[in-house]
C-alpha cells in the first residue's frame, strides 16, 4: 500500500487543504484501528511536512518548500553576494573593466557553490568600452559651490582642469539653434529649459504595493483600460534624442568646451544616461556632466537673471577598445531523470548597470537572488528531473543585447520566427529585474494557462505577502527575449520601494537601497518556482505563436 502521506490532493483552493488535512487525520485514525499500530504524534508531523499540495498536475512539495525556507532565511548568502558584486565589483556598464570583473567573480561563486557546466559565453560585439577615472565640477563665480554631476555615458573626458564661462542655452527645437551662432566658442553650456519644477516632495521616496495596486492588476485588461503596470518604464522620446545628437554636432562646430545637462532627480539624486553613441563610427560629442535639478536649477537661474557664472571641471573617461565580444554567465545543476534530463529550466537576470554608482537594485538585486536561488538549491542536495540553467546577462540597458543573442543562438530567431529544435526543451524562463523589493507575485504574460499552477506554487507563500497573478504583460526585460520566441518567459511583481524615485539608473543605486529581507524571500520563491518547474512531469504549458513575429514586444527603458 502506498502510504498515505505520497499520495497527492487536488484541491481547488488553498481551503480544500484544510479538508484534507482532517481526511489525512481519519485516514490515521482507520489504520490505528485496522492494523492496530501506534502513530506516535512525531511521524504524524513527519508525515505532515511530507504532504503535497496540488493544481495543474503538479505537485507542490511542502518538505522541500521547508529546506528551502530553511537554508534561504536562516542560512542566508544573498547580502554577502551583493556586497561582492557591487561594493567590491563597482559599476557595471557593459564593455567596461568593471563588466569583466563581475563575470569572473559570478562564474567563480557559482562553481564554488557546485554548479556544472559554468561557461563565460561570448554572445557579439557591442562596441566601445566606456568607465570614468575622474570626476569634479564646480561653480567657481559668483561664488564657489560643489555640483553634484555624473558624466554621461560615452562621452569624452576634458583631460585637465578647465575653467570658463557659462552661458545658458535652450533648444527646443532645431531653429533654436541660430540664436546662440557665434556666441558659444571658449563657453561651458548650460543645457537647460529651465523647466524641471524641483519643488518640496510630498510623497514619500518609497513604498509597498498596497491592496488596491494589487488589485488592480489582477484585473483584465479589459476591463481596466487605464491602468498602467506599475514596473513599466517610461518610452524615451525620440525626438529628443534626434535634436540632442544635432545640438551636440552644432556645441562641437561652435567651440564650446563642454556641456553641463539634466536635472531629472531631486534631493542629490541623478538620473544618469548615455551622452553618446558606443559605436566606433560614433560622431563626436563635447565632454558631458549630468547634474542633479537643484544645482542645474542654480546655475539657469543665476544666468537667466544676467550674472556672470564661471564653472570649472576636471573628467577622465576611458575608451577601452581592446575587446568589444560582449559576454553571458551560464551555469546549470544537471538534470537526474533519464528522459527529462535534456530539458531546461531557466532562470536569469542582468547583471549590467550604469555607470553613476554600483548598481545595487538595478539590477545588483535580481542577480544575487537567481545566484541565491541556485546556491540553496544545491545546499539542499535537491536532485532535479529537468536540468536547471542560469543566466547572468550582460547588454540589457542597451536594449536585451545578451538575452536576445543567446535565444538567437540557441533557441530561434524572434524577427523570422524560425525555431531551432532546443525550443522546445525550455520548460520556462524566471527573471527578475524591479529593483530591490520583495515578490508579490507574477505577470502571466497573458498566459491563462498557468493560472492556476502559479496559484499553486504561490500558495504556500501567502504569508510571506506574495499572493498576485496578472494576465498583464510587462516588459522592458530579459523575460521578454524568451517570450518573444514562443517559450514561457515570466517577470515577478515586486514591490517599488525607491526603484523609480531614488535608485533605477541613478547615483543613489548602492548597496544601502537593498532590503536584506526583501531578498531572501525573493531567493526562496524564485528557489520554489524553478524546483518545481523542474519536478514537474510536463513541461509549462505554451501560448500559440505566430509564424512570424511582425512586431515583436518591444524594449522600453
Amino acid at each position: 500500500m502506498v502510504p498515505y502521506f505520497q499520495t497527492r490532493f487536488v484541491p481547488s483552493d488553498i481551503s480544500v487543504c484544510v479538508i484534507d488535512c482532517f481526511h489525512f487525520c481519519l485516514f490515521s485514525a482507520k489504520c490505528f484501528l485496522d492494523m492496530k499500530k501506534t502513530i506516535s504524534f512525531a511521524m504524524l508531523g513527519i508525515a505532515m511536512l511530507s504532504l503535497s499540495f496540488t493544481g495543474d498536475n503538479a505537485a507542490v512539495d511542502m518538505h522541500t518548500i521547508m529546506l528551502i525556507k530553511e537554508e534561504g532565511f536562516h542560512h542566508s548568502q544573498v547580502m554577502k553576494s551583493l556586497f561582492e558584486l557591487s561594493d567590491l565589483n563597482g559599476p557595471r556598464l557593459t564593455g567596461s573593466d568593471g563588466m569583466k570583473r563581475a563575470e569572473q567573480w559570478s562564474a567563480e561563486q557559482l562553481k564554488a557553490w557546485g554548479l556544472r557546466n559554468v561557461t563565460i559565453e561570448p554572445w557579439g560585439t557591442f562596441g566601445k568600452g566606456w568607465e570614468i577615472n575622474k570626476s569634479y565640477v564646480a561653480m567657481t563665480a559668483p561664488y564657489y559651490q560643489a555640483l553634484i554631476g555624473v558624466p554621461r555615458a560615452w562621452t569624452p573626458g576634458t583631460n585637465k582642469r578647465i575653467e570658463a564661462e557659462a552661458t545658458l542655452v535652450r533648444i527646443s527645437t532645431l531653429d533654436d539653434m541660430a540664436n546662440y551662432h557665434g556666441k558659444l566658442r571658449g563657453k561651458i553650456v548650460v543645457l537647460s529649459n529651465l523647466n524641471n519644477q524641483t519643488k518640496p516632495n510630498f510623497k514619500a521616496d518609497a513604498r509597498r504595493l498596497e491592496d488596491d495596486d494589487l488589485k488592480k492588476l489582477e484585473m483584465d485588461t479589459h476591463v481596466n483600460d487605464g491602468y498602467t503596470n506599475l514596473s513599466q518604464k517610461p518610452i524615451p522620446a525620440k525626438r529628443r534624442v534626434r535634436i540632442r545628437a544635432t545640438v551636440d554636432s552644432f556645441l562641437i562646430a561652435e567651440g564650446a568646451l563642454a556641456v553641463v545637462s539634466g536635472g531629472r532627480g531631486t534631493m542629490g539624486t541623478v538620473f544618469t544616461s548615455n551622452g553618446a553613441s558606443r559605436k566606433w563610427d560614433a560622431p563626436d560629442v563635447l565632454p558631458d556632466m549630468e547634474l542633479g535639478s537643484e544645482h542645474l536649477g542654480v546655475l539657469g537661474r543665476l544666468l537667466e537673471s544676467g550674472e556672470k557664472v564661471s564653472i570649472e571641471m576636471d573628467t577622465k573617461t576611458t575608451f577601452l577598445k581592446k575587446d568589444s565580444i560582449e559576454y553571458n554567465v551560464i551555469a546549470e545543476i544537471p538534470g537526474t531523470d533519464p528522459e527529462l534530463k535534456d530539458e531546461l529550466v531557466m532562470l536569469g537576470a542582468h547583471m549590467d548597470s550604469w555607470h553613476a554608482a554600483t548598481g545595487a537594485t538595478d539590477n545588483g538585486a535580481g542577480t544575487v537572488v537567481v545566484m541565491e536561488a541556485v546556491r540553496i538549491l544545491r545546499a539542499i542536495g535537491v536532485k532535479p528531473r529537468r536540468t536547471i540553467r542560469i543566466a547572468l546577462w550582460s547588454g540589457e540597458e542597451q536594449g536585451l543585447l545578451g538575452s536576445r543573442a543567446y535565444v538567437k543562438k540557441h533557441f530561434g530567431d524572434r524577427l523570422t520566427m524560425k525555431l531551432k529544435p532546443d525550443q522546445k526543451k525550455v520548460s520556462v524562463y524566471f527573471n527578475l529585474d524591479n529593483g530591490g523589493g520583495k515578490i508579490r507575485g507574477v505577470y502571466l504574460q497573458e498566459n491563462d494557462r498557468l493560472k492556476s499552477l502559479f496559484d499553486a506554487w504561490l500558495a504556500p507563500f501567502h504569508d510571506l505577502g506574495a499572493s498576485t497573478l496578472t494576465m498583464r504583460n510587462t516588459g522592458s526585460t530579459d523575460h521578454i527575449s524568451f517570450d518573444e520566441v514562443g517559450i514561457p518567459g515570466f517577470q515577478f511583481i515586486q514591490d517599488p520601494l525607491e526603484y523609480g524615485t531614488r535608485t533605477h539608473h541613478t547615483n543613489m543605486d548602492s548597496y544601502d537601497r537593498a532590503s536584506a529581507n526583501d531578498l531572501m524571500q525573493a531567493s526562496v520563491i524564485m528557489a520554489s518556482f524553478v524546483y518545481h518547474a523542474a519536478m514537474r512531469d510536463e513541461r509549462l504549458p505554451r501560448k500559440s505563436i505566430p509564424s512570424v513575429n511582425k512586431s515583436p514586444t518591444s524594449y522600453r527603458r
